[in-house]
């Protein structure tokens, strides 16, 4: 007799199933990791020096409210481009 585990897996790969993917897709997706992670890091420094010079409060949570946002930004345009190369198929 399966677990509830075991028939919930079966059951998401009949609708989903899992996509394998090649070494070289393994390989731009690690690119693109290392890219982003340094685009992150670079808005990360030059925020954080101007947070760090903000003689303001306010000033300060702006540019805070903006590194967040910057971040999201970033990591939802690497999900994205990781998704196209994930399958190549589906337009996008």
């Amino acid at each position: 007799m399966k677990s509830s585990y075991e028939l919930a897996m079966e059951r998401l790969n009949q609708t989903a199933p899992t996509v394998k993917v090649s070494a070289a897709v393994k390989k731009q997706l690690a690119e693109l990791d290392a890219r982003y992670a340094a685009k992150i890091a670079e808005r990360e420094i030059a925020l954080n020096g101007q947070i760090a010079q903000a003689d303001d409060p306010d000033k300060a949570q702006i540019l805070r409210d903006q590194l967040v946002q910057d971040r999201k930004k970033l990591q939802a345009e690497l999900e994205a481009k990781k998704d196209r190369l994930r399958s190549p198929g589906k337009p996008g």
